[in-house]
């Protein structure tokens, strides 16, 4: 016998690899983020941008973009025209929404204060402002101008302007009300041209137009009208909540035989009502309303 032969041999152990329950937890949720990555991206839909002139209160990652009261999509980036003179939004729409960016899709932003139509929209006051869009039915697009209310998309609305000492809480987007009922409102406020007078830009929806004539009185319905007397108590009168923080203006027509003013009308804007306009109510006829799309 050798040397060689009388050495023992090694004797080696083959070790099998074993699946640890400290790799199972990272593996699982490994997949489980590639899976919700893959669901998100999988219902993602084009990126459109919208110029506004005012980005005030709009997030990246926060403001969404609403249809109906439903989030079609988010805001990604935020950033300024080349010319300093606009705000240009991108939003990421979701897949089943990609057909509310066409031809003809309007977009504004909805704030606390200038889209207060309900008391639901008090809840801009937590979530921010968002993004509203009535969808056209054009062609695709991606590139859109916004505007800076509700209102400006209304289609022959009359236009009409309203002198004032001072504006108080009026300010753009504040309702104009008939009875009690929101007929228009504020498109902008600005000095005159001598500076002596404040001129309110009113925009009064197509609808109900024919209200407003030649012997129509405007007066400033913002906040709340407090009266108290010894035997009737306290009597508050408000036109509504929105009015109360935003501002409103209230308007009366003494008679139907009047004619129907034009675009670009004057009036004067009184403080209070005399007491004689609030009985004025003639029968004048409004176009048939058209049902919702």
């Amino acid at each position: 016998m050798t040397s060689e032969q009388k050495l023992p041999r090694a004797k080696v152990n083959r070790r099998h690899w074993k699946l640890s329950i400290v790799w199972l937890v990272p593996i699982v949720a490994a997949l489980i983020a590639g899976f919700l990555v893959y669901d998100r991206v999988s219902t993602l839909g084009p990126e459109i941008t919208i110029s506004f002139r005012d980005g005030t209160g709009l997030r990246v990652g926060r403001t969404t973009l609403r249809y109906r009261g439903v989030q079609i999509g988010e805001v990604t980036a935020i950033e300024l025209s080349k010319d300093m003179q606009h705000v240009l939004v991108k939003v990421r729409l979701q897949e089943s929404a990609a057909s509310a960016a066409r031809s003809g899709s309007i977009f504004w932003i909805v704030r606390l204060g200038n889209e207060l139509e309900n008391i639901s929209n008090i809840g801009t006051v937590i979530t921010g402002a968002y993004i509203e869009v009535m969808p056209g039915k054009g062609e695709p697009e991606r590139q859109f101008i916004g505007l800076e209310s509700s209102y400006a998309k209304e289609h022959g609305g009359l236009k009409i302007v309203l002198l004032t000492d001072r504006t108080g809480l009026l300010r753009p987007n504040a309702p104009i009300y008939y009875r009690g009922i929101e007929v228009g409102a504020i498109q902008s406020t600005r000095l005159n041209a001598t500076a002596t007078a404040a001129e309110i830009h009113v925009v009064i929806q197509r609808r109900y137009a024919p209200l407003v004539r030649t012997g129509s009185r405007f007066w400033n319905s913002s906040g709340a009208d407090i009266h108290f007397g010894l035997f009737k108590g306290l009597d508050i009168s408000v036109e509504s909540l929105r009015s109360l923080l935003a501002g409103g203006i209230a308007f009366a027509t003494p008679d139907a035989n009047a004619k129907p003013v034009k675009d670009g009308t004057v009036f004067r804007l009184h403080d209070d009502p005399h007491k004689d306009w609030l009985k004025w109510g003639p029968a004048i006829v409004l176009p048939a309303q058209k049902e919702a799309g």
